[in-house]
């Protein structure tokens, strides 16, 4: 059976798991019958690929951590990823209008709510990470996830992404600093999920963080490099949002740096290098290398 058929399995079984684990932690919230509760549930449980809570699970069985004490980072890290979506798509970020294939949350319900929701997800990911009710993971763990999680959302993270990508729409970068940017806006959040997926098992080495790390942060670039590149090639409907739009907003991409040829090839070197990485794990490493291959195969 290729690569392909395990990954696909894999994908669709912990897409599932985390769908079921997103719903039962909104069903407890306060705000479940109200509009905010509702806009949470509509962005949150769209159709998203899950790419970051699937690398939560497939870093952590890779090295060595229980399957079932990764439920609770992989929510995490998905409610902080729809909570920035819901936050870039404002009017006063890139004023988008589709995402997943559906309206984004404040064009569904309104601006105030939309941003209400994307702020009730980001501390729901820390309320979850933080309570020690579930057993399992350590005081020792949890602060150590929080840490990292709060360092990839914050200026040191996404947000300072965000805030460098909104000042440089109009303007020219170089290479350099267009990896520098993403590093931060798409790549904080996929090292954090490799990194959360590893501190699950306590007895992890310095190591072995490092490479996750390593690993994550080249498929992050190549994540990011083949989104500009089918913002160029591909079509809204296959998408899911609005083709094109970062020619529309002149945003600095690795397209109309590189051209379109050497983008793909600047993505080829990153997944060779994240492949790399992951040499001393083995065949553990196996769907690491699957969840490589298809950021760069994939098509929407």
């Amino acid at each position: 059976m290729p690569y392909s058929s395990h990954l696909q399995s894999f994908m669709q079984h912990y897409r599932q798991r985390v769908n079921l684990a997103l719903e039962n932690h909104l069903r407890l919230m306060p705000a479940a019958e109200l509009k905010l509760g509702e806009a949470m549930h509509y962005s949150l449980t769209g159709d998203g690929k899950r790419i970051r809570p699937i690398l939560v699970y497939a870093a952590g069985m890779a090295t060595g951590a229980s399957e079932k004490l990764l439920d609770i980072p992989a929510c995490a890290v998905e409610m902080i990823h729809a909570y920035s979506l819901i936050h870039d798509d404002l009017p006063a970020m890139d004023d988008d209008d589709l995402r997943r294939g559906r309206a984004t949350c404040h064009k569904a319900f309104d601006e105030a709510t939309a941003i209400l929701a994307g702020d009730a997800l980001q501390s729901l990911a820390f309320e979850i990470l933080g309570d020690g009710s579930t057993p399992g993971l350590s005081g020792e763990q949890r602060l150590k996830m929080i840490t990292q999680l709060a360092t990839a959302t914050g200026a040191r993270g996404m947000t300072g992404g965000q805030a460098i990508d909104l000042a440089a729409v109009g303007n020219d970068l170089s290479l350099q600093q267009l990896e520098a940017m993403h590093s931060l806006k798409t790549g904080a959040l996929i090292r954090a999920s490799a990194l959360l997926g590893g501190l699950c098992n306590p007895e992890i080495s310095a190591d072995e963080l490092a490479m996750l790390d390593r690993y994550a942060h080249c498929i992050g670039l190549c994540f990011q490099i083949q989104d500009d590149i089918l913002d160029v090639t591909s079509d809204t409907a296959t998408l899911g949002k609005t083709q094109g739009s970062d020619q529309k907003l002149d945003k600095p991409t690795y397209p109309a740096i590189l051209g379109l040829d050497a983008a793909g090839q600047r993505a080829r070197e990153q997944h060779d290098q994240a492949i790399e990485h992951l040499a001393p794990l083995g065949e553990k490493a196996d769907t690491l290398r699957w969840i490589a291959d298809y950021i760069i195969e994939r098509s929407f």
